[in-house]
């Protein structure tokens, strides 16, 4: 259905649904542009500005926070008092203290498999395997195969060692209780109990992440479509510094606020939209020494048009007789020239029309 008139906000509105454009478009409400043509008497418009050949992209910009990657809780796996924690912001690496409990070290070892039980002679399993590897790793398992899943008489040599580096009874045996297997190093993040404390099984005692530094931002799922995992971003960091990174994660569609599938939004939450979680990593995650929490913006590229002209957006004009058109102005004079828009982003229109160049001015509302 064609309109006459220029109803410029609705007819943008319309191509931007078709086109799939940008998110954040700035247009003219109805009838500013007739009445900034009406500042002047000779039918030229208010100001101009050239239409320009370019790259456009349609990405946009959203509010996120940085912080650490791979949030977990450590929870205490036996009876005793906490005598020692690990202070908020340490690094902890391999064979690093956590915490201690009764003046006994739980220390940090490298592995996806949790620490479930103790280990000793004759035990198989994955657990074991990355055991072998932590003490290879440390150099106290010299001639131990990694990939065999059975603790051997060998691997009990090698506990040894490393109980007799750290002071401890040399057993050949490791309590489940005096280690927590973790991706990598970690970061204490915060901590959940105090020295004095007795956390016992299943009590939080610390929240731990990754080393590596992220930014996490929540999308409307409606335009999680504009994030993809791979794609390239821009990070505005605090102070002004930018830092290059990519998109590592989009999430599963969440509840109103990035509340969870299923959690309970209360009353006057229904209208808010569902949101998704987006995780972005960086190139070079060691260069990023801003405060943990510290807010950012993240520039999505999304997509992109090589060499293409384009106009700001307001200088889009409805036409009498349906369709789009700019108001070129050359020579003193003023006239509409028709035009099809394509792409939107940054403040700008993808234009094509054989009456169009690059270099042409075309008149803007000064609003």
């Amino acid at each position: 259905m064609r309109k006459r008139g220029k109803l410029l906000l609705t007819s943008l509105a319309v191509v931007l649904a078709a086109s799939g454009g940008g998110y954040a478009v700035m247009a003219a409400q109805p009838g500013a542009r007739d009445s900034a043509r009406e500042q002047r008497g000779d039918g030229l418009p208010p100001a101009t500005a050239p239409v320009q050949r370019g790259d456009l992209s349609s990405g946009l910009r959203v509010e996120g926070t940085l912080g650490y990657a791979q949030e977990r809780k450590v929870n205490g796996t036996g009876p005793g008092v906490l005598t020692w924690v690990a202070g908020e912001g340490a690094a902890v690496e391999r064979d690093g203290r956590l915490y201690e409990v009764n003046g006994k070290a739980v220390r940090l070892m490298y592995g996806s498999t949790p620490m479930y039980r103790p280990l000793k002679a004759g035990d198989k399993g994955e657990d074991v395997k990355q055991l072998k590897r932590n003490l290879q790793a440390l150099g106290y398992g010299t001639g131990l195969d990694p990939e065999d899943p059975v603790f051997t008489a060998g691997t009990a040599t090698a506990v040894n060692r490393w109980q007799k580096a750290h002071k401890a009874p040399e057993t050949g045996e490791v309590a489940k209780e005096y280690i927590a297997f973790a991706s990598g190093p970690q970061r204490v993040r915060k901590n959940d109990a105090a020295v004095g404390d007795e956390p016992g099984p299943g009590k939080p005692v610390m929240t731990l992440t990754g080393t590596e530094r992220i930014v996490r931002f929540q999308m409307d799922a409606a335009k999680a479509g504009a994030a993809k995992p791979g794609d390239k971003v821009t990070v505005r960091l605090p102070g002004g510094a930018s830092a290059t990174g990519k998109i590592d994660s989009v999430g599963n569609t969440a509840g109103p606020d990035g509340q969870k599938d299923g959690g309970s939004g209360g009353g006057a939450g229904g209208d808010k939209k569902a949101k998704v979680e987006v995780v972005v990593t960086f190139d070079d995650p060691a260069a990023i020494n801003a405060p943990d929490q510290s807010p950012v913006s993240v520039g999505l590229t999304g997509e992109t048009r090589k060499g293409v002209l384009s106009v700001p957006v307001n200088a889009l004009l409805a036409l009498a007789g349906g369709g789009f058109g700019v108001q070129v102005v050359e020579d003193g004079r003023a006239r509409e020239v028709a035009v099809e828009p394509g792409m939107f982003g940054n403040g700008r229109v993808e234009v094509t029309g054989d009456a169009l160049k690059e270099g042409m001015q075309v008149g803007i509302p000064k609003l």
